[in-house]
């Protein structure tokens, strides 16, 4: 079912996309939090760390596919908001061509140099052979990641963030299974808890794909509909690989921060993958906010009512900045606890930074929700080439961090990295706002005086 985010009080709209969307987030994140726990718990704490290694260089290739394809949706949202249903097709057509096109790229990309990578940012021996065995795999993977991604991302262009999550649902079901599988019964080691990730999205990806040419009508692809056309793709492209590259390049960052983490030994890549886990499921609600933003911004762009753009990104930042300071308090009390899922209370090394890094990294939530509702509202008004700068920012904060202040304050200046390349981003992003919002004012009113 589409939903128009043109009409209706925008906290109700806002509220109504963004809770499935957190749903989803949060499910997607349990593939992740499962394949940690049963590492962590069923192959040890060496084995723990080197799949916490990858992180970085996931993020950097896996990130790069989800904002490929989160970027390619927002002329997809236009589309729909402006009632353009033939031209929606024919984007969805281009979206399918390239996601193939892309694939074969990326796959060509990664896989001869994922060991070359892992060794370029120092992984320490004793975890490379569990980093490069699970990474492997994940890329191998990574047209499965695009097949999900894209077909999440054309739902919610849509309007409908709720079909997703439950496909995530049964993905996060086949996946525990699996994990257990072939971790604990079959002792495939984090290559099995690898393969239980990529054939559950695979799953996920072929849900939605089943669900679009059965339920929506607007998608009711003719035979002049998949002719590859330039503009489209131009028009694609455009828009995807400014934001693909906003997220590569903030993992570049990511991967300098790593190195340097690495540089301080196995006790430390271990509380930092663990502290990791625990942020990413923490996160979720800005990235919910984040991509409700785009949609909806994207569809009121594309109705040109720039008034309700300007309302939405205030009310989510006030949701995002309410829900930080009660996350804080929450994980002032439990961080620890909540560690225990991954390792052994007599790791208290590895707690003690793991709630370190948790703490410092909350108090800076609220920068953290300002960098998501604004890129992603800034993306969905159609200025993605601003993604890559504001990406540039965050990327230079971490690697200054990286560096310049880890080899003299060590652990510490870690947890502080993603703190200063969230400030960065925000001194870019908030101006860079005003000004798109303002450029797009100028064009409707031009518009308007010329019909």
């Amino acid at each position: 079912m589409t939903h128009d985010l043109t009409t209706g009080k925008p906290l109700r709209d806002i509220w109504q996309f963004a809770v499935p969307v957190l749903f989803g987030l949060l499910l997607q994140q349990v593939y992740s939090l499962v394949d940690t726990a049963i590492v962590g718990h069923a192959l040890g704490v060496m084995a723990l760390g080197g799949v916490g290694a990858t992180g970085s260089v996931n993020f950097l290739v896996i990130g790069f596919c989800g904002g490929l394809c989160t970027g390619m949706a927002i002329p997809l949202a236009q589309a729909f908001g402006a009632g353009d249903y033939r031209q929606l097709r024919r984007y969805v057509a281009g979206c399918v061509w390239l996601g193939i096109a892309m694939s074969a790229l990326l796959l060509a990309l990664t896989l001869p140099t994922t060991r070359a990578l892992l060794k370029l940012m120092g992984t320490p021996e004793e975890q490379m052979g569990y980093a490069y065995d699970y990474i492997f795999i994940i890329f191998i993977g990574i047209p499965a990641t695009i097949l999900y991604n894209m077909g999440a991302c054309v739902l919610r262009s849509l309007g409908d963030s709720k079909s997703p999550v439950w496909f995530l649902a049964i993905a996060s079901v086949i996946n525990i299974v699996l994990d257990l599988l072939t971790v604990c019964v079959l002792g495939m080691g984090v290559a099995g808890a690898a393969i239980a990730t990529v054939v559950s999205q695979l799953g996920s990806g072929v849900l939605c794909v089943w669900y679009m040419r059965k339920h929506f009508e607007v998608l009711r692809m003719e035979k002049d509909d998949w002719r590859l056309r330039k503009a489209e793709v131009l028009r694609l492209l455009g828009m995807g690989v400014p934001v693909g590259l906003q997220f590569s390049i903030t993992a570049i960052g990511s991967v300098m921060l790593q190195s340097a983490v690495n540089s301080l030994g196995a006790v430390c890549v271990s509380g930092v993958a663990v502290a990791s886990k625990i942020y990413m499921l923490l996160c979720c609600p800005f990235d919910a906010l984040g991509s409700t933003m785009a949609t909806y911004a994207g569809q009121n762009v594309g109705a040109k009512k720039m008034d309700r753009v300007n309302t939405g990104i205030l009310t989510s930042s006030i949701i995002g900045s309410v829900y930080s300071v009660v996350i804080l308090g929450v994980m002032f009390l439990w961080s620890r606890q909540i560690s225990l899922l991954f390792v052994d209370a007599s790791e208290t090394v590895i707690l003690d930074q793991a709630r370190q890094m948790l703490l410092i990294n909350m108090v800076f939530y609220i920068p953290l929700t300002l960098v998501n509702v604004v890129r992603f509202t800034v993306q969905g008004m159609g200025f993605s080439k601003f993604a890559i700068l504001a990406g540039v920012c965050e990327m230079i904060g971490r690697s200054v961090v990286a560096f310049f202040l880890v080899p003299y304050f060590g652990y510490t200046a870690v947890c502080f990295a993603s703190p200063v390349a969230w400030i960065l981003a925000d001194l870019f992003l908030v101006p860079a706002y005003l000004y798109c919002a303002k450029t797009l004012r100028s064009l409707f009113e031009k518009n308007a005086q010329m019909m």
